[in-house]
């Protein structure tokens, strides 16, 4: 009887479940499962995430060329500049300090015209020796100031050594165009010092040389000159009286 009665309540309660879904207020509606619904939003979330990483992917691009570019634009923190100006300045000081006849033009055509000129049929014979005297002081001075110009490329040289060596490695490290670019053009720079220096050194020479070889001409036409008076006949002997004893 009590297994009779259980089975009762039980159907009675299903029945009430029922009844209370399909007679609920209007305010209370089934929950309906649509297959084909629930596909749809999950595509749309699957586009939407995708576009989602793609945004992200080209935000990493950007973000990367932004760095490339800095990298690109980022100057070198190394200069020679400075150096190099002061082994050009030092050199341009030795030639500056060329002694008696210097690198002027109008100062060369008046040296040339008198101390290296003709000499004079007329002057005295200390005067042409006074002229060879300053002839050879010329030369003397000139030879000093290539050797001074000389010593001073000599010196710049180990400047050069380590501002190379310098570059070289920041260029080998540049981390971008532009560094690569300056470390290049810094390099030009010092080759035109060294170019600069070589110039310097051969005009110091080459004026040592063209005075010596102009004192020597000089010297020869000083020398026929006084040739020319030894072998002109002379007055002759005159004699005078001499008083030897008071």
């Amino acid at each position: 009887m009590s297994t009779k009665h259980s089975y009762i309540r039980a159907a009675f309660a299903e029945a009430a479940v029922l009844t209370a879904l399909w007679t609920a207020p209007g305010s209370a509606q089934l929950v309906v499962y649509d297959p084909s619904n629930y596909v749809q939003n999950v595509l749309q979330a699957a586009r939407a995430l995708e576009q989602i990483n793609n945004q992200i992917s080209g935000l990493q691009n950007q973000a990367q060329m932004l760095v490339n570019q800095a990298r690109n634009l980022a100057g070198l923190p190394q200069s020679s500049l400075n150096q190099i100006q002061q082994s050009i300045q030092r050199t341009q000081q030795l030639l500056g300090q060329a002694q008696r006849i210097t690198y002027d033009v109008g100062q060369i055509d008046h040296a040339f015209s008198s101390t290296y000129g003709a000499a004079s049929t007329t002057a005295a014979d200390q005067a042409l020796i006074d002229g060879a005297r300053e002839r050879w002081r010329n030369s003397i001075a000139a030879l000093q100031d290539a050797m001074k110009v000389q010593a001073g490329v000599v010196a710049n040289l180990d400047t050069n050594r380590v501002e190379t060596s310098s570059l070289v490695t920041a260029s080998q490290g540049a981390t971008g165009a532009l560094q690569a670019m300056q470390a290049g053009n810094q390099l030009i720079a010092l080759q035109i010092q060294q170019i600069a220096d070589l110039t310097a050194a051969v005009a110091a020479q080459g004026r040592a040389q063209n005075l010596e070889a102009a004192q020597r001409a000089a010297a020869q036409e000083q020398a026929r000159e006084q040739l020319r008076r030894f072998l002109t006949p002379g007055a002759g002997y005159r004699p005078t009286t001499v008083r030897m004893f008071r």
